[in-house]
């Protein structure tokens, strides 16, 4: 038996945030490159990156731990559903919202990838999706997952439940809107 990389954006994802995270103390980039700030600097092209970079950049061990539990799950199943290609893109706009809508609306940092996970959760409660059929999976992850961040929104903690709801939005979005692929087509 052979190991198999069997998931290459999940994994691949999961291997940038570790190393990311891992290199920090010694290169300290986090806060440059890897955090979504208030008062974005437009006129940095640095500024552009970091609204999807963000979704790297993880404030420690614990934090990765927790966000990777779910990815490391769910992300193999919907790479293979979705393919590569398109499961990247779903990652990639749903990092890029969360961090375009953070600095529009909030006036704290954002990094992480908890809008993704969110994204991953929605979506694969509808994996069995049809025409004219809501699952019931859905609402009942839907009033688990979303409406509990609904309820922490009215804390004052260091989590963006924000991005948590809009990560919800997106694989809600996106599992309503996307045909699983066809075979060959990634």
């Amino acid at each position: 038996m052979r190991i198999h990389y069997n998931a290459p954006v999940v994994l691949t994802f999961a291997l940038v945030c570790t190393l990311v995270l891992a290199l920090d103390p010694i290169l300290g980039f986090m806060p440059y490159f890897f955090t979504v700030a208030p008062g974005m600097g437009w006129g940095n092209p640095i500024s552009y990156f970091r609204l999807v970079s963000h979704a790297i950049g993880h404030a420690d061990w614990q934090h990765l731990m927790g966000n990777f539990t779910f990815i490391l799950l769910l992300g193999p199943i919907l790479e293979e559903k979705y393919g590569s290609k398109r499961l990247f893109l779903m990652m990639f706009f749903t990092a890029l919202a969360t961090g375009i809508l953070q600095i529009s609306f909030f006036h704290e940092g954002l990094m992480g990838a908890s809008g993704i996970v969110f994204m991953m959760i929605v979506l694969s409660s509808l994996t069995n999706f049809r025409s004219g059929h809501i699952p019931l999976t859905f609402i009942l992850v839907t009033i688990l997952f979303v409406g509990t961040e609904i309820m922490n929104s009215l804390k004052s903690d260091q989590v963006s439940q924000f991005a948590h709801i809009l990560g919800g939005i997106s694989g809600a979005i996106f599992g309503f809107g996307m045909k699983a692929k066809t075979a060959g087509k990634g």
